[in-house]
């Protein structure tokens, strides 16, 4: 069942790179999207230097790899129901600047979130994903100061969650929420399957959903009449949960 108007949730995720936001969390974005939430992707980058190997063994120029990774992310996005906007900021490096934070500060005040996506802090295989994540840190705290100036209300306090990293173990990755994405995993699929230029991840994100599932169901209890074949995204919340109920 949808959400009203009123109830409606915007969920913001921030990816480094053209592929990222649909590896990481494209059951999240499809979840979102099929309760009737607006889901916004910001891609920094295309990934067409150091995530389009395929294309540069086949000759093609940097601006035709932009194309071909926007083009694949945008079909990607459309088959999870999200919104996508790219920076264009380059990639390997993808390089800091207050002139990118700036305009994430802008999207933050434009799209509201209720729930923020990003990178992790640490990643020793890829710095333009840790890049990416204190740029969309440093634009929600931004967001919020009544006297930055970018039009819109000042933000108020969204959740921000680091999806899994490709190497977690690397990554002082320790997930404390697993999101059963079993009804949408599916459409997660095919969007993955959107980016044949990064064909060889296709198996292994599906391959994790099903280990992620696998443990979704042994902590939320033996009784709950999950499904075998339960898919699962981990995710490790930033910020405290405010509740005025444990559970």
């Amino acid at each position: 069942m949808g959400s009203t108007s009123e109830e409606r949730g915007s969920l913001l995720v921030i990816s480094a790179h053209a592929g990222d936001f649909v590896w990481r969390a494209g059951g999240a974005i499809a979840l979102a999207t099929e309760r009737g939430d607006r889901a916004t992707v910001v891609c920094l980058s295309f990934g067409e230097r150091g995530e389009s190997a395929k294309a540069w063994r086949e000759g093609r120029t940097l601006e035709e790899i932009k194309a071909i990774r926007r083009e694949e992310a945008e079909n990607a996005a459309a088959t999870l129901g999200a919104e996508i906007r790219f920076l264009d900021a380059g990639d390997y490096p993808l390089v800091e600047s207050q002139e990118l934070v700036d305009r994430l500060v802008h999207v933050y005040r434009e799209v509201t979130p209720t729930v923020v996506l990003t990178h992790t802090l640490a990643d020793p295989y890829n710095g333009d994903h840790p890049a990416a994540a204190r740029m969309a840190l440093q634009a929600r705290v931004l967001a919020q100061a009544i006297g930055y100036d970018a039009p819109g209300e000042p933000l108020g306090a969204p959740p921000v969650f680091f999806f899994e990293p490709h190497q977690p173990e690397q990554c002082d990755f320790r997930p404390d929420v697993l999101l059963d994405i079993t009804p949408v995993f599916d459409r997660k699929r095919k969007a993955m399957e959107c980016l044949p230029a990064q064909q060889h991840m296709w198996d292994y994100y599906t391959d994790l959903a099903k280990r992620r599932g696998v443990q979704l169901k042994r902590n939320a209890g033996p009784n709950l009449g999950l499904p075998h074949s339960t898919m699962g995204e981990a995710y490790v919340r930033l910020y405290p949960q405010v509740t005025g109920v444990l559970a």
